[in-house]
């Protein structure tokens, strides 16, 4: 491990506290177990700062200049045999076997979805000894027997053709992106669209007529309809009028910390009755308390604990940053004045402003590569082996056999 890593796990362990017992028991399980990542944020390489700031000098827009930054963080890691070390050996630690990854930019224009989409298939394509695309559940197993890692496309939309001819032609470019590998897709992202509301949303209405026809669509195409970033009500609608289950990727629980991207009891009951499960983020304000690791494991035990084994998984929503990013970052000239984007608007009372969001030591505790180190915290607390493997792999990629099984291959 590099010092980074290292560090991190020293962090984490010092919240844990585990026995030696329990901590060669944990590292031992997390090894052996099919491990699946309900939603990631990936690996992020090192950006090029003169680039950058050679477009900054030319005056280039937002747009071109965030292409260019997305662009160096997902795929250049194939820039240098140093980085393709690094990225392998992130990997290795997190013992993360598949990932459903954020790749496709949050909102409903195809093209705007599709630069991220494109990315990964580069990436794939470019280190083909470390990592491949996942479009079936087998393609996890096969690809850890070979000692490589997977990545299975969820793009944070649907994408919409935009002109709202007929409903028919307004859906027809899912077909495409099913075709091009996305295997989950965001419901909504914080804002309305028109399938129905976001987490941020006041209103809280329901999925809209529009939304149910997207719903069977992607039911029918065997794309997992994720509602992470769902309003409650619309959650909750297109929970129960789905034919297969439904996931909440990455939340947090309601009950333990009101906050508007946690779930209630009703929306997590709704999923889990007809067979969904819910993922568990690390992000520290949707924890609450502390912030910390142990935190993150409280909402787990919540919701198995409330909701039975088969209802909870892990989707951290972090990733990891290269050990050069922050150096590189550093070098890069200041630009001010950038408006917020559409949907990250809050409510001005809500706990993403809270103090603990930015607190390095608290998210040390849970960085992506300590993932062995959540292994760990179940061992701790008294879960059975076959309770942690369904935790940390098995649910997600039972929901994904389900629902990729029931629809017609695209």
């Amino acid at each position: 491990m590099n010092d980074p890593i290292a560090e991190a796990r020293e962090v984490a362990l010092s919240f844990l506290k585990p026995s030696q017992r329990d901590l060669e028991y944990g590292l031992a399980l997390h090894r052996e177990a099919v491990v699946a990542e309900s939603y990631s944020l990936g690996l992020h390489a090192p950006r090029d700062a003169a680039f950058l700031n050679g477009l900054i000098a030319e005056g280039a827009g937002e747009v071109e200049f965030r292409d260019w930054t997305e662009e160096m963080g997902m795929t250049g890691w194939t820039r240098t045999e140093a980085l393709r070390a690094e990225y392998a050996a992130a990997w290795e630690a997190s013992g993360v076997d598949c990932m459903f990854l954020n790749a496709g930019e949050e909102g409903n224009d195809p093209l705007r979805l599709l630069k991220r989409l494109s990315r990964y298939h580069y990436l794939t394509e470019a280190l083909p000894e470390t990592v491949g695309l996942v479009r079936r559940v087998e393609d996890v197993v096969a690809l850890k027997a070979a000692g490589r890692r997977g990545i299975c496309l969820a793009p944070n939309g649907v994408p919409l053709a935009g002109g709202f001819v007929n409903p028919q032609d307004e859906i027809r470019y899912i077909r495409v992106f099913a075709q091009l590998g996305a295997r989950m897709m965001h419901l909504t992202y914080n804002r309305r669209n028109p399938m129905g509301d976001g987490c941020a949303e006041p209103a809280n209405a329901g999925l809209s007529d529009f939304g149910h026809l997207v719903v069977r669509e992607m039911n029918r195409l065997g794309i997992i309809i994720d509602i992470a970033h769902t309003g409650w009500q619309t959650s909750l609608d297109t929970a129960r009028v789905s034919s297969v289950p439904v996931v909440v990727s990455h939340s947090a629980v309601w009950a333990l910390q009101p906050h508007v991207r946690c779930k209630s009891d009703e929306v997590i009951r709704a999923v889990v009755e007809r067979g969904g499960t819910m993922g568990i983020t690390n992000v520290p304000a949707f924890l609450g308390g502390g912030g910390t690791i142990v935190e993150f494991l409280d909402h787990i035990d919540y919701v198995a604990k409330r909701f039975g084994e088969d209802a909870v998984t892990i989707g951290t929503d972090c990733g990891h940053r290269s050990v050069g990013a922050k150096a590189e970052d550093a070098k890069i000239n200041p630009r001010d004045g950038l408006r917020r984007r559409w949907e990250n608007f809050w409510p001005e009372n809500d706990a993403v402003h809270a103090p603990e969001w930015a607190q390095p030591h608290q998210m040390k505790s849970m960085a992506w590569t300590n993932w062995p180190l959540f292994t760990v915290g179940l061992v701790q607390r008294g879960y059975s082996d076959e309770a942690i493997r369904k935790i940390i792999g098995g649910n997600i990629l039972r929901v994904a056999g389900e629902v990729w099984c029931a629809g017609r291959p695209a």
